[in-house]
């Protein structure tokens, strides 16, 4: 990785101060995805069960059982850092966020883990002041793993090794917009993209769509549905590592750690999109 820039050379409480520089941090975390999607597709392959929380959405024991071997192992790795995790969250363990905390979404994408379209992701990001630094995004069903730092740069690693990515130009016939594949408002879409030149218009579940983008893979991903911060903040350091960007519909850079943890509607873009 290149080095560091002088933004990147802070103070992690519970961390080694220059741990945040050092690609081991990265490293841990990364392979800290791994174990948990190990354990997501151990799952996977078996004929499980899903049940509904009290807001609706489905939960598996692949969600409990991922966020029980991250959890702790985050906490061991940075003991002041405070974690917030989906599961907890919902079963009202909230803890307070300082300026510095984890969030945790151990298997984002459970609607498309139930139809077993491989298209879920396991969700790691350090947050400092609102803004996600650090992030690895595994799909671990598609052997495939996006990882950056701000500042450092982000890289992709699937069957065919590992390699640098950044955002791209847009491309002169058009965009390559990517939307929900389960969440989605057909008109609101429409109408966002409303005198943009699109060329090509793409489904995708899960943080898949922020780490397309941050590949070069795609340009546009606008959210016009109900997301929370842990849905979004490691793709969205992977998508800033390589150069793009999540703003709100305000054009106002997307914020993390907000009271409840909700997301307003917001649209990631690479840097020239």
């Amino acid at each position: 990785m290149p080095a560091t820039a002088p933004a990147a050379r802070v103070r992690v409480p519970g961390v080694n101060p220059t741990r945040l520089q050092d690609p081991a941090l990265l490293a841990d975390v990364t392979a800290l995805a791994r174990r948990a999607g190990d354990v997501i597709l151990d799952i996977y392959r078996t004929d499980f069960g899903v049940r509904g929380k009290a807001d609706a959405s489905p939960v598996t024991e692949a969600d409990e059982r991922a966020e029980a071997l991250i959890v702790p192992a985050l906490r061991a790795l940075a003991p002041e850092v405070p974690i917030v995790a989906e599961e907890a969250v919902a079963a009202g363990d909230v803890p307070t966020v300082g300026e510095w905390f984890w969030l945790v979404d151990p298997l984002d994408g459970t609607k498309e883990f139930v139809s077993r379209n491989g298209e879920f992701t396991v969700n790691i990001a350090l947050v400092h002041r609102g803004t996600p630094v650090l992030g690895v995004v595994l799909a671990p069903a598609l052997g495939r793993l996006w990882a950056g730092v701000v500042g450092q740069g982000a890289w992709v690693e699937d069957g065919a090794g590992r390699r640098a990515i950044r955002c791209r130009a847009v491309p002169a016939e058009g965009l390559t917009v990517v939307a929900s594949r389960s969440h989605g408002d057909a008109a609101a879409l429409d109408a966002f993209l409303a005198g943009r030149r699109v060329a090509a218009l793409a489904n995708a579940g899960s943080s898949l769509k922020l780490c397309l983008i941050a590949a070069g893979e795609a340009d546009l991903y606008p959210r016009l549905g109900r997301t929370m911060d842990w849905d979004i903040a490691a793709g969205h350091a992977v998508l800033a590592a390589a150069g793009g960007r999540v703003d709100t519909l305000a054009g106002v850079p997307l914020g993390y750690g907000k009271p409840g943890f909700e997301n307003p509607h917001f649209a990631a873009c690479g840097a020239a999109a």
